[in-house]
């Protein structure tokens, strides 16, 4: 083959499918399957987080921003009766 741009059908190989039109859906199929599949756990685990309340046991002064140790002021209350 050195020398030719042609290809033979013995020389194609698994992903010689993946050219033109055919490729193009396959890829569209194939990322709106993951961006479905995305969009539906996201949803999933909104609501499952929606239920779940939490307090803060201290006063919001108390509080410094972007720290680790404002998680001893955080409890989770959980789901509603």
């Amino acid at each position: 083959m050195a020398g030719n741009s042609q290809m033979n059908e013995n020389e194609r190989g698994l992903f010689s499918l993946l050219h033109g039109i055919t490729g193009m859906l396959i890829a569209t199929v194939l990322l709106l399957t993951i961006l479905a599949v995305l969009v539906f756990n996201a949803i999933v685990v909104q609501q499952n987080e929606a239920q779940n309340f939490y307090k803060i046991n201290q006063s919001l002064d108390g509080l410094k921003a972007n720290s680790t140790d404002n998680l001893k002021n955080y409890e989770l209350v959980g789901k509603p009766q």
